[in-house]
């Protein structure tokens, strides 16, 4: 057992440099059911391969596999060697997600990979490149309308899948002929889209980040002008287009929330009428829900930008035949904004220091004066008035200047 976990840990690293160096977001996936369930709850695995490539294998020797473990799997013929990405009860989920029945016979899982497969496994892709550069020269010199975009070689190296991209049906008859006797391994010829190939070549998006067929998304959804318009985008090809010059796959993320907001705008063929005139649905701004009307179906004229909830409010007017004097609402009915506050500002760093107040030269003798006038609260009010009265009878007697005193 030790001395397969080494095997496995070292084609673990192995696996990770020739998937690029770096591991991909859609190659690593989070068992969530791993603390109430187990492998052996489903005697079947998914194991992932080069670049997007995945299948699901039974496990008939009920080998303890976990996630990342790297295993020799069935091929036709031989056998291939991939990472294990899934077990549990969840491979269930993804095979009826992917179309594949739970009775349907899969291929098996072999062993755990040893050293020698690793290195068969080495070997067949350092491979890789120069035969894809040799076999896009052999197509060129047959004049065959199609682009070898990559190769993939099996793990015992003794099969080799060539990914090309054609626009219309390639005869490669004779193509699979030399290629056979040129690499003296079987040859396996498969189409993919434009997608497919940005998906396993990579890059970086107009938004700076790594393309999402790269790094999350295994399977692709048709993407249509509509989505485009329905976010109210411009129909700029150069803009709408990604690396794959086909439409851009995150057109269709935010889709459902554009919609959403769009049934709570006002309708477009709806017409505000006002005691001035017409306006007309001219423009919308579906996220912030407001709609700015126009006095000309065609020509932005006097434009007006309104709350949706004012234009529906308009609507319901009109509809009891009632013209308003303006689009804009009354400044009687007009909400009152909300200040801004900023609250870093509020959680000042010296707002518990204490302020130190300066004392006064006289709190000395103001101290002594209210002791002494404490005794004479408790006297009667008739003689405390009248002994103020008499003070304050008295001429006062102006205090003589003390002289400073010299330096």
């Amino acid at each position: 057992m030790e001395v397969e976990n080494k095997d496995s840990a070292s084609g673990r690293k192995q696996a990770n440099l020739s998937d690029g160096g770096c591991p991909r977001g859609k190659l690593y996936a989070t068992n969530w059911l791993e603390d109430i369930s187990s492998a052996s709850d489903f005697n079947a695995v998914q194991v992932v391969f080069k670049n997007t490539r995945t299948g699901f294998y039974s496990n008939p020797n009920n080998l303890d596999l976990k996630i990342d473990d790297i295993v020799a799997v069935e091929a036709a013929p031989g056998h291939d060697i991939g990472r294990v990405s899934m077990v549990g009860p969840l491979v269930k989920r993804q095979m009826r997600k992917a179309g594949v029945a739970q009775n349907a016979e899969l291929k098996r899982v072999f062993r755990m990979a040893t050293a020698h497969d690793l290195e068969k496994f080495d070997e067949a892709r350092s491979r890789e490149h120069d035969t894809m550069i040799r076999a896009r020269k052999i197509a060129e010199d047959l004049e065959l309308n199609m682009k070898i975009g990559d190769v993939e070689y099996q793990g015992d190296g003794g099969k080799a899948i060539f990914y090309y991209i054609a626009d219309e049906r390639v005869d490669f008859r004779k193509l699979i002929r030399i290629l056979a006797d040129t690499f003296k391994v079987r040859i396996e010829m498969k189409q993919i889209g434009a997608r497919q190939e940005a998906g396993r070549i990579g890059g970086i998006g107009p938004c700076g980040r790594p393309l999402c067929c790269s790094s999350w998304m295994t399977h692709f959804v048709s993407v249509g002008t509509g989505a485009a318009r329905v976010q109210d985008l411009s129909m700029n090809p150069q803009k709408l287009a990604g690396q794959c010059a086909k439409l851009k796959c995150c057109l269709n993320f935010e889709i459902d929330a554009y919609s959403e907001s769009h049934r709570k705008l006002p309708p477009k063929d709806a017409v505000l009428e006002t005691k001035d005139g017409l306006f007309f649905y001219f423009k919308p701004d579906i996220l912030a829900r407001k709609v700015t009307y126009s006095t000309d179906k065609s020509v932005p004229a006097n434009l007006v930008t309104i709350d949706a909830s004012r234009a529906f409010e308009i609507i319901a007017l009109n509809k009891q035949g009632i013209k308003v004097d303006s689009l804009e609402p009354e400044s009687g009915k007009e909400k009152p904004k909300k200040e801004y506050i900023d609250l870093v500002e509020q959680e000042s760093l010296t707002r518990f220091d204490k302020s130190k107040k300066k004392k006064k030269k006289g709190n000395g003798q103001s101290n002594q004066n209210n002791q002494n006038a404490q005794p004479k609260q408790n006297q009667p009010k008739g003689k405390q008035s009248n002994r103020n009265q008499q003070r304050n009878d008295r001429p006062k007697k102006k205090k003589p200047q003390q002289p400073k005193n010299e330096a």
